[in-house]
């Protein structure tokens, strides 16, 4: 019997609506239901990774792409100027809330160090 799908993958699936930023056949962006910033979003992997830490070698390809496309996506919303952050939250002290490698994409306001 396989795991119950996690949030993300009944997002992707569009069994929960959202506020999709971009998709492709790789990823899938969309906008964060709790923001932390101006501009929240969530770029996520439609393989079904748990955590960066669990990406295996024949995922380089695409954690590259989603590397590749987290600064599209803030390019073509226009946060290249200001600046922007990127964050992947890793295992529960690291502030994984859900289960499914995910990259958070924050704009809109000045960014403090150390983040938290």
């Amino acid at each position: 019997m396989s795991a119950e799908p996690t949030l993300f993958e009944k997002i992707i699936a569009r069994e929960i609506p959202a506020d999709v930023i971009y998709e492709d056949d790789l990823c899938f962006c969309f906008r964060d239901i709790a923001p932390q910033a101006p501009v929240h979003l969530l770029l996520i992997p439609k393989k079904p990774i748990v955590r960066i830490a669990e990406a295996e070698g024949d995922d380089a390809a695409l954690l590259g792409h989603m590397m590749l496309k987290v600064g599209e996506i803030a390019r073509q919303e226009g946060y290249e100027e200001e600046g922007f952050r990127v964050v992947i939250n890793n295992g529960k002290d690291g502030g994984e809330a859900v289960p499914h490698l995910h990259l958070h994409l924050l704009a809109g306001r000045a960014m403090q160090w150390p983040p938290g």
